[in-house]
């Protein structure tokens, strides 16, 4: 069966979403058009000016529709502590999870010379000019527990480490309320070399 040429366009619209096949697309396109029409005139309201007006925080890369993010321009955040994270939502993540009341940095990726992502693409030479401002005393590296996260938190590292200023990493390993025979043997094995002395 042919679809009307808007409806095509419609599906193939929303299958630029991250995990949303055809059959995903298909069935949120029918559902917005069959029971939902004010939700669907509300979110292509809202998609349109989220593009439009959303941007980069001048300091930190957080999307933000300012030049300073609500948390750069934050009164009472410690700015000797930097953590750098992948992604926004990894900073809701631990904006959510944890007490931390530092500052971000946002790469929008990880280093991956195959994908022509380098330094440069990630912001890496703001970033080293931040370090290099001497307000730094710690930088949190919070990548993920992955192969191209291991590689870009090595490269981190050994910035701040040249620029003098302490660098750390978030601990992975075995999750809390976890069973060491149901976790996966990378995790387990990551966990158990990463052990740290009990204070």
């Amino acid at each position: 069966m042919s679809y009307s040429p808007l409806l095509v366009r419609l599906i193939d619209g929303l299958r630029c979403m991250p995990g949303v096949g055809q059959k995903s697309a298909q069935r949120i396109a029918f559902h917005l058009l069959e029971r939902d029409r004010d939700g669907a005139s509300n979110l292509s309201s809202a998609l349109a000016d989220a593009v439009s007006s959303i941007g980069h925080c001048n300091r930190c890369r957080m999307f933000t529709e300012r030049d300073l993010c609500a948390i750069c321009s934050a009164s009472g955040r410690d700015a000797a502590l930097l953590c750098v994270v992948e992604s926004p939502a990894d900073v809701m993540a631990i904006e959510d999870a944890t007490g931390y009341r530092g500052m971000y940095f946002v790469m929008m990726g990880h280093l991956s010379p195959l994908d022509g992502i380098g330094p440069e693409e990630l912001g890496l030479v703001k970033l080293e000019e931040w370090l290099f401002g001497g307000d730094v005393a710690e930088l949190i590296i919070a990548t993920n527990p992955t192969v191209e996260g291991d590689a870009t938190a090595h490269y981190l590292a050994d910035l701040a480490t040249r620029l003098k200023v302490k660098a750390s990493r978030i601990a992975h390993g075995v999750p809390l309320g976890g069973e060491l025979e149901f976790v996966d043997s990378g995790t387990l094995a990551h966990a158990f070399y990463g052990r740290r002395a009990i204070d």
